[in-house]
């Protein structure tokens, strides 16, 4: 029984290590275009022939972005879909811009943890637990320039400038490709729409303003 106990602790153990990129198992392993034929699968992307691989495969330009928005942000990410040479490497960043009192709204990676650090301007940041003993924390911070914070993997977090100028802030994340779920965008602005009767009892509100939100989500989602 205790061989048993052991068995299924390791696999647990193994299910878990899994769940994060694999490290390389080599120097490099620049990414090809969808759909390139004859080439090796590895980490989710086909590798580029190193024999043909150049330093422009390992870098990119971030500018900062257009703050002029509905959010007063944009993030700019840099992920093995904007920079090929990040394939295998297990990371990833996204430059944050913000206009006064602009917002990155709650959001969440699935795949990765996120450190933060404020390059110029105040943030207000935090994160919520999961829903153990059923309740979920938030904790927040008020971050300054060279404040770092860290958002752990999969957790729902938020960064707000509450300063007067423009900021901006740099995030690595610990995944080629991190993913992102905005809270808000996923629940009143997917495709097709989640039934409003649903929302409408999971957020004790009526229907009336389900329609609203999806309203305004929907076609910001699919028409932005």
């Amino acid at each position: 029984m205790k061989a048993t106990y052991l068995l299924v602790a390791f696999l647990a153990l193994a299910s878990f290590a899994s769940a994060y990129d694999p490290s390389p198992l080599q120097d490099f392993c620049v990414a090809l275009p969808d759909g390139i034929k004859d080439a090796v699968f590895v980490n989710g992307k086909f590798c580029k022939d190193p024999k043909v691989v150049v330093a422009e495969d390992f870098f990119k330009h971030v500018d900062p972005g257009n703050v002029v928005n509905k959010l007063g942000s944009k993030v700019t990410p840099v992920t093995v879909n904007e920079l090929a040479g990040l394939n295998t490497l297990g990371i990833s960043l996204a430059r944050i811009d913000f206009g006064p009192k602009g917002l990155n709204p709650p959001h969440t990676h699935p795949r990765a943890t996120e450190i933060l650090i404020v390059i110029e301007g105040t943030l207000l940041v935090g994160f919520v637990t999961s829903n153990q003993n059923n309740t979920n924390r938030l904790f927040t911070k008020v971050l300054n320039k060279g404040d770092v914070f860290v958002f752990p993997i999969g957790l729902i977090h938020f960064q707000s400038n509450i300063g007067y100028g423009n900021a901006f802030a740099i995030a690595g994340l610990s995944s080629q490709n991190p993913g992102v779920i905005t809270i808000a965008n996923a629940v009143f602005g997917s495709t097709p729409p989640i039934s409003p009767e649903i929302l409408a009892k999971a957020f004790q509100v009526d229907n009336n303003v389900i329609n609203y939100l999806q309203k305004q989500f929907w076609y910001d989602n699919n028409y932005v």
